[in-house]
């Protein structure tokens, strides 16, 4: 089968790989229909993840069709299109029993970092049972990709950690890429007064008006922080969401949270980060850090349903796995490409 291929830092290339197979009884092999890039992947592939060792199928994201399952995996069969959660967990362990999915002994994070993963033609799913998602009917299957990861990881680390729970709350959003305007559409479900996003890019701020931002600033033209504080009347806000993963994002943070408020990280860092208590200890703050556990998937599958959000808006570009060199290309020069979520079909 045809996979893209780890191959060390700033190395990757589209390689002949053999057909996974079963290898546990709660297997699932599943045949990928549609996959796509997390930034994440832009992560193992500068080294800032060393649990992914060169050689590695990367991927964690995608929809596909059940070919063969193990003795042990019962809510699924040949034939199933299901969704692929990031996260594969066994339902058992004390992190799974606790919600912490995204730390399971024996799962966790580990499609496309420490076993094969989903940028491929087929994908062994361990656990399938509790790994897997039946797709809904009537569903654009496409959007349904963004429920892999992004969307759960906007709405829980970046939503439900930075407490976005009161109706006229005010947000700031670092970082307006894909898993930033995912927090900034399911932030909505709460109606926060103002939502303002942060960002570099012009483009990436004009899609997050269109959809739902109060405010924009580009930090590249202004100082964010006074920007902010200009909006807020010098109070700050309430939630701060870092979704970048770089030392300046978080600081910016810790420069506009409010007393009493949030700030969630969401963001990959690969490097230390200065933590500003001679400013903070006496402010009441909260700083949360979180990987996604995509416990609230289902959640998010029955609001897509229902129309409540549109995650086929964050996509942008589409490749055949042929071309998912190109599909890279354009997914890391997103400032010029104008790229939020590139979709792949195998």
């Amino acid at each position: 089968m045809k996979a893209l291929v780890y191959l060390g830092p700033g190395a990757k290339a589209l390689q002949e790989r053999p057909k996974p197979v079963l290898t546990a009884a709660d297997d699932a092999i599943v045949k990928i229909v549609k996959t796509t890039i997390c930034g994440t992947d832009l992560h193992i592939l500068k080294g800032d993840v060393p649990s992914c060792a060169p050689g590695r199928i990367l991927g964690h994201e995608g929809i596909g069709v059940v070919e063969a399952v193990g003795a042990a995996c019962t809510s699924f069969k040949p034939g199933d299109r299901v969704l692929i959660s990031c996260i594969s967990s066994c339902g058992k362990c004390d992190y799974c029993r606790r919600g912490m999915y995204s730390h399971c002994v024996v799962g966790g994070w580990i499609l496309g970092n420490t076993i094969d993963g989903t940028q491929a033609e087929f994908v062994r799913i361990p656990h399938a049972d509790t790994s897997l998602y039946h797709l809904p009917p009537g569903v654009e299957e496409e959007a349904l990709v963004m429920l892999s990861d992004i969307l759960p990881t906007g709405f829980e680390c970046g939503v439900l950690n930075g407490k976005i729970e009161h109706p006229g709350c005010s947000v700031a959003i670092v970082g307006a890429g894909p898993v930033g305007l995912a927090t900034l559409l399911t932030a909505q479900f709460f109606s926060p007064s103002r939502i303002i996003m942060i960002d570099l890019d012009d483009n990436r701020l004009a899609v997050a008006r269109t959809f739902g931002a109060t405010d924009t600033i580009n930090s590249s033209k202004q100082d964010p922080v006074a920007a902010v504080m200009k909006l807020t009347g010098g109070v700050g806000v309430d939630t701060a969401v870092e979704a970048v993963g770089v030392p300046a994002t978080f600081e910016v943070c810790e420069a506009i949270i409010a007393p009493g408020g949030t700030i969630a990280n969401v963001g990959v860092h690969g490097r230390k980060v200065e933590l500003h208590l001679e400013r903070l200890w006496s402010q009441n703050i909260t700083i949360t850090t979180r990987l996604v556990d995509t416990a609230t998937t289902p959640i998010l599958l029955r609001a897509v349903t229902a129309r409540k959000i549109n995650p086929a808006s964050l996509i942008t570009h589409h490749f055949a796995l042929d071309n998912i060199l190109d599909a890279y290309d354009t997914f890391g020069r997103a400032a010029e490409t104008r790229a939020l979520k590139v979709l792949i079909a195998a």
